[in-house]
C-alpha cells in the first residue's frame, strides 16, 4: 500500500469554528441519538442533570475520537476532494493542536462519565474512543478493506454507554442495538464508498471498491443487509419490545433491502449515475434515525 506523502500547508491560528469541525458534528449528531435512545430505554431514570452530563460525555467522546482521527489521516484528507477543507489539510490548524485537544476531551469525557455516572460507563466510552483511534484509525484504515466491517464496532457503543450510563450494566437489549449498528455500518458506509471511489484510490486507502471493484462491494452490501436486518427485528422477536417498534423495524429494514437491490442492480461506474447508491446512502442515515425513534417511542407506549 502506498503512503500518502502530500505535505499539508503552514497552519494559521485556529479559530473555535476550526475546533468545532474537528469534532466532525454532523456525524456525532447520529452518535448522540442513539446513545439518548440508549439512555431513554433503560429499564431506570437518571435525574435530568446526570441524564444530560451522560449525554454531553459521550457527545465529547465521539468529538475527541473525531478530532484525533483528523490529526492522524491529515496527510490523506488533503488528497481527498470532500475532506480537503478540513481544518488541518487546508491549514487553519497545525497537529499539535488537533492531538492536545483531542487527547484532553477523550481524557475530560471519560472522567466526567465516571464521576456523573458510573465507571462501567465510563470505560465503555473510553473503550469505544480507543477502538476508534488506534484500532481502525491507526491500524486497519490503510491496511485492509475490511477496515469498516471491524472498525464500524466503534461507532456502535453509543447506545450501550447510554444505556450503562444509567444502569451500570449491560444486557441483552443493549447488545442487540449495538449488533444494528455495527452490521449497518457496512452497507452504509460502502455505498458511500461506491460513488467516492476515486477519492479513497487517490489517498490509497484500501477501501472495498478500490480493492475489490464495484460488483463486488454491491454485493457484499446486499450480502450484510440481510444479517442486519435480523439484528434489526430480533428485540421485537425476542419480547424485549412491543408491536410499534416491531412493525417499524420490519417496513424500514424491506426499505433498506429493497435500496440495497437496487444498487446491486446498478452496473454505472460513473459517479454521477450512481444514484442508487446515493440514495441507499442517505435512507440508511434516516434508517438508523427512525428505527431508534421508534424503540424509545414503543418503550414509552409500553411504560
Amino acid at each position: 500500500m502506498n503512503t500518502v506523502t502530500q505535505s499539508l500547508p503552514a497552519a494559521m491560528p485556529a479559530e473555535w469554528r476550526d475546533f468545532l469541525a474537528l469534532t466532525k458534528p454532523r456525524v456525532m449528531t447520529l452518535v448522540v441519538f442513539t446513545g439518548l435512545c440508549g439512555l431513554l430505554v433503560a429499564p431506570a431514570t437518571l435525574p435530568p442533570v446526570l441524564a444530560f452530563t451522560a449525554i454531553l460525555c459521550i457527545a465529547l467522546g465521539a468529538g475527541a475520537a473525531a478530532a484525533l482521527n483528523m490529526w492522524y489521516e491529515a496527510d490523506i484528507d488533503a488528497v481527498m476532494k470532500r475532506t480537503a477543507d478540513r481544518p488541518l489539510p487546508a491549514g487553519r490548524m497545525d497537529r499539535a493542536s488537533a492531538l492536545h485537544f483531542g487527547v484532553g476531551l477523550a481524557f475530560f469525557s471519560v472522567v466526567l462519565m465516571g464521576v456523573a455516572t458510573n465507571w462501567v460507563a465510563a470505560a465503555i466510552l473510553a473503550v469505544s474512543i480507543l477502538f476508534y483511534v488506534f484500532v481502525y484509525t491507526i491500524w486497519l484504515k490503510r491496511r485492509t478493506p475490511q477496515n469498516i466491517v471491524i472498525g464500524g464496532a466503534a461507532g456502535a457503543f453509543p447506545p450501550v454507554i447510554g444505556w450503562a450510563a444509567v444502569t451500570g450494566d449491560v444486557t441483552i437489549l443493549p447488545i442487540l442495538l449495538f449488533a444494528l449498528i455495527f452490521l449497518w455500518t457496512p452497507p452504509h458506509f460502502w455505498a458511500l464508498s461506491l460513488f467516492v471511489r476515486t477519492d479513497y484510490a487517490n489517498a490509497g486507502v484500501p477501501m472495498l471498491p478500490v480493492v475489490a471493484g464495484a460488483k463486488a462491494t454491491r454485493v457484499q452490501i446486499v450480502l450484510y443487509t440481510v444479517p442486519m436486518a435480523a439484528a434489526a427485528v430480533a428485540p421485537w422477536a425476542l419480547g424485549l419490545t412491543g408491536v410499534v417498534y416491531g412493525v417499524a423495524a420490519i417496513g424500514l429494514s424491506a426499505v433498506f433491502g429493497l435500496l440495497a437491490v437496487r444498487v446491486l442492480l446498478n452496473q454505472a461506474t460513473d459517479p454521477k449515475a450512481m444514484g442508487p447508491e446515493k440514495a441507499l446512502f442517505g435512507f440508511s442515515v434516516l434508517y438508523l434515525f427512525a428505527i431508534f425513534g421508534a424503540l424509545v417511542a414503543d418503550t414509552w407506549l409500553l411504560a
